[in-house]
């Protein structure tokens, strides 16, 4: 049974492209699926970040940040994975690095805020959904999640869904 409803913004130009586009229509009677996930480094190392910035080595404080955040991208692209092999297509994973980069696998993982789901706000329908609190991570009256570095997605299976911009 339907718990939430997500709506998404369809381009107005080139394909006319929707995320819902990917999915099976409630009306076709077949059953689809969607994943979500939220990760996070956690707390450490904001806490980490902050205690270098406020002493002022900005250099260390940087490349903490940076890396951080690049561990946190790892780390959702590594439960991408994870999702695309439990749903069975694994297989169609490039095994090329520069390809894997160039999203040479099967579907997208799409974060609300960017372009082809641009509200913010539906973060709230995600958080309902996953609870984040669990793992500590909490979404801010501006639709963001805390500790910074800590992303969201929905998880789109479909083979031609690849990122575009709705706007």
């Amino acid at each position: 049974s339907e718990r939430l409803r997500f709506t998404f913004p369809r381009q107005r130009r080139d394909r006319r492209l929707c995320l819902s586009d990917f999915f099976k229509s409630k009306d076709s009677g077949q059953i689809d699926v969607v994943a979500f996930h939220v990760v996070t480094m956690g707390q450490s190392v904001s806490q980490a970040t902050a205690k270098l910035f406020a002493a002022n080595e900005y250099r260390e404080y940087l490349e903490l940040h940076g890396l951080s955040v690049q561990l946190t991208e790892a780390l959702a692209e590594h439960w991408h994975a994870r999702i695309r092999s439990e749903l069975g297509f694994a297989s169609d994973d490039s095994n090329e690095l520069s390809e894997i980069l160039d999203q040479g696998y099967r579907g997208s993982r799409y974060s609300f805020g960017y372009p082809a789901c641009p509200d913010l706000g539906a973060q709230v329908q995600l958080c309902e959904l996953l609870e984040p609190d669990r793992i500590g991570v909490e979404l801010s009256d501006e639709f963001q999640l805390h500790p910074e570095q800590s992303t969201s997605a929905i998880i789109v299976h479909h083979p031609e869904a690849k990122y575009f911009n709705a706007n």
